[in-house]
């Protein structure tokens, strides 16, 4: 089969993926095989591609926003047979023995697997995944251009919100307005939660208000208009986050998203963190996942994408690292 291989991390712009010929997997006794229909492209390839996250796996194929068919199945398989439309999310695998997974907090197992690096991911005409871990896409309806966003941005922006436990009535804070920030916006405005967002960007001030937010604006020079019940900091920016808490109710809760962020500093402990807590996003929920997919799909929700031919997957991650992508989401169109 072909596949975008990784050899050795460079930037990007050095083009360090190589499209080459490889031999095609074969699944195991509990592992399917998915022929990839399309892969979106995410940052964290990008950061793994340039040596920002470290190799685990030498001559590694990347992507984790995987939608396909599944093509053959091990003589083990229950939950799938061949022509299944499935998603593969950056959940691959985990041991399921320890003390989170048998409690259903697998997103913390020490043995955690991530599809596009720990293991072979979707930039390539086909991939294996374990059966439990892989989601059924039959009856979403959505086209797989659309779902291969929500296997990453919206699958972690939904996890994130989960963490919240906002209910009804209350009051969100997005700082940050990306796609995984939107999808959230999405099913906040179709749970009755009002939603305040601060971003930097004009363009996203604008796109954050066509969406549904009952304020938007860049909180660093705009007060917000009132407290905040639950927040939500997307960038990787630890400054961000005593201001956040700062407009916090008492009994707040604060979700930090990023997988890295800058050295966070509390000033005042008494009066912006004593009351209020903090969590952090820790890799993502199978479970969770099928939640949103299913609500994405009632909801119809879409966001901007360019489609890109398998050939031009370099040249979508360059234009995805300069910011210069036309629209929100890149998807590498694979078969």
């Amino acid at each position: 089969m072909r596949a975008w291989v990784l050899k050795k991390q460079s930037k990007i712009e050095e083009r360090p993926l190589k499209l080459v010929e490889v031999e095609t997997p074969y699944p195991k006794d509990d592992e399917i095989r998915v022929k990839v229909l399309v892969c979106g492209v995410c940052r964290t390839d990008i950061h793994i591609a340039e040596g920002d996250l470290p190799l685990k796996k030498d001559n590694l194929i990347l992507g984790h926003e995987i939608v396909g068919i599944v093509d053959k199945t091990g003589k083990g398989v229950k939950r799938f047979k061949v022509g299944d439309k499935v998603g593969v999310s950056w959940l691959n695998s985990t041991c399921g023995k320890c003390k989170f997974c048998l409690s259903g907090r697998e997103n913390y197992c020490p043995n955690f697997k991530c599809t596009g690096w720990d293991v072979d991911g979707g930039y390539a005409e086909y991939t294996i995944i374990k059966e439990d871990f892989a989601l059924n896409l039959n009856d979403i309806k959505l086209e797989a251009e659309d779902v291969a966003p929500l296997m990453c941005p919206g699958i972690a922006g939904y996890c994130a919100f989960k963490l919240t436990d906002i209910e009804k009535g209350e009051k969100l804070g997005l700082y940050g307005f990306g796609p995984t920030a939107y999808y959230v916006l999405k099913v906040a405005n179709r749970l009755g939660i009002d939603t305040y967002v601060s971003t930097r960007s004009q363009k996203n001030i604008e796109a954050a208000k066509k969406a549904g937010a009952i304020w938007a604006a860049d909180a660093s020079k705009k007060d917000l208009p009132c407290k905040l019940d639950r927040s939500i900091v997307f960038p990787p920016a630890g400054n961000l986050v005593e201001p956040a808490l700062k407009k916090l109710e008492v009994g707040g809760i604060l979700v930090l998203a990023p997988v890295s962020m800058s050295t966070i500093e509390i000033k005042n402990y008494s009066q912006n963190l004593w009351g209020r807590d903090i969590r952090t996003l820790f890799n993502v929920k199978k479970s969770w996942g099928e939640e949103f997919l299913n609500i994405a799909d009632e909801m119809q929700i879409k966001m901007g994408k360019e489609v890109f031919p398998f050939e031009k997957l370099q040249d979508a991650l360059i234009l995805v690292r300069k910011g210069e992508i036309k629209e929100p989401n890149a998807v590498i169109k694979i078969s």
